[in-house]
């Protein structure tokens, strides 16, 4: 027989919205919210997120747990018996089953009190623009504002039963990155009286595909990808713009603001080159997920006392996560929940095992007694 939040789950997995447009997933998990004892349970709406505050029986601190929302522009394909009903969207990175998992906790305290506070925070637009830094400036958090936060993430590699994770950078800085040429077009028999902007988004292209090679350190990690590009409307028409869509990854700070000045110095010499403009765009922009220390490795330590779990210390991921965010005000650490699926993160086929779902509540609902204790 399924749990209810595997239940959960199903429903929410067919009604994957964009970021700050979370208006069903946000009505049906309140609707669950509703159907728990609310003696000890407050509940707050922050645009489409949502706040549980859950009191404890005697507490000196406050715990948080952060699960987020949004769907992804991804048109699903596997052969699921509840696969999306909005068209062009799908939850493929496991959304579904975060939340599936934040409300059974929720659930857990809410009919088993424990002796500290619990905010659980059911968070919008990860994906995309951002949620976590305009909820954290929001009055609704800064008046619960945790002592501590957990957040945990799907790991299609892992097996079920498995969890992973590390102390200090588990994923990268991130930013997304849009550039957009603009010259001059004309007829494809006089190219002298136009400046082609394929010939220079692909000059570009090549250029910035030097700066991790030649521009930062062998020793740090960084990743530069344009995933898209698109020019031109004809083929005997010289195209008069171009753009550029991609992504930069770092493990550092630095790194991360040394690329961008180095791609607006690129952007500079194509100006120049092709007599053209060059416009940039960082689009979203994700702090990297750095694990407290000291939390981690107690969290790691408790673990290996638990036999239904087993811990794997992993490396750094060049995945982003604007959960670090919140780690950067408040202490505490992300970790991987396996889910075995040979389908990756953001792929149509995404079909997670679902009995990760019940781990995952058992853990952390163990967890955060043993923290509380």
């Amino acid at each position: 027989m399924l749990s209810p939040f595997t239940l959960l789950r199903r429903e929410l997995h067919q009604i994957p919205e964009p970021g700050f447009q979370e208006f069903k997933t946000q009505q049906l998990l309140l609707d669950h919210l509703a159907k728990l004892p609310q003696d000890r349970m407050t509940i707050r709406t922050w645009r489409t997120g949502i706040l549980v505050y859950l009191k404890g029986t005697n507490p000196t601190k406050r715990f948080g747990y952060r699960a987020d929302m949004d769907g992804l522009p991804i048109t699903e394909e596997t052969s699921l018996p509840f696969p999306s009903q909005h068209p062009g969207y799908m939850h493929a990175c496991g959304h579904d089953l975060h939340m599936s998992i934040g409300m059974g906790v929720v659930a857990h305290f809410a009919q088993q009190p424990m002796r500290d506070d619990l905010v659980v925070l059911f968070q919008p637009a990860e994906e995309g623009p951002g949620g976590a830094l305009p909820m954290l400036a929001a009055e609704e958090l800064q008046d619960w504002k945790p002592d501590q936060m957990v957040a945990l993430h799907i790991a299609p590699e892992y097996p079920v039963g498995t969890i992973a994770t590390r102390p200090e950078i588990l994923f990268a800085n991130t930013s997304e990155l849009f550039i957009d040429l603009l010259g001059k077009g004309g007829h494809a028999a006089y190219p002298h009286q136009a400046n082609d902007m394929i010939i220079a988004a692909t000059q570009m292209v090549g250029q910035l595909q030097t700066i991790v090679s030649r521009n930062v350190n062998p020793l740090d990690s960084a990743v530069v990808t344009i995933g898209k590009m698109e020019a031109g409307t004809k083929q005997n028409i010289i195209a008069e713009k171009g753009r550029l869509e991609g992504t930069i990854r770092t493990l550092s700070a630095d790194s991360m603001n040394k690329i961008k000045k180095r791609i607006e110095a690129v952007a500079a010499g194509i100006e120049s080159s092709f007599e053209c403009k060059v416009t940039i765009d960082y689009g979203s922009n994700y702090r990297q997920v750095f694990n407290d220390p000291a939390l981690t490795l107690e969290f790691m330590t408790w673990l290996r006392t638990n036999d239904q779990v087993q811990l794997v210390e992993c490396t750094e991921a060049m995945t982003g996560e604007d959960f670090g965010y919140f780690l950067e005000q408040i202490p505490g650490f992300m970790f991987w929940l396996g889910v075995d699926t040979p389908h990756g993160l953001h792929n149509a086929k995404l079909d997670p095992d679902e009995r990760a779902i019940d781990v995952a509540i058992d853990t952390i609902t163990a967890y955060f007694r043993y923290k509380a204790q």
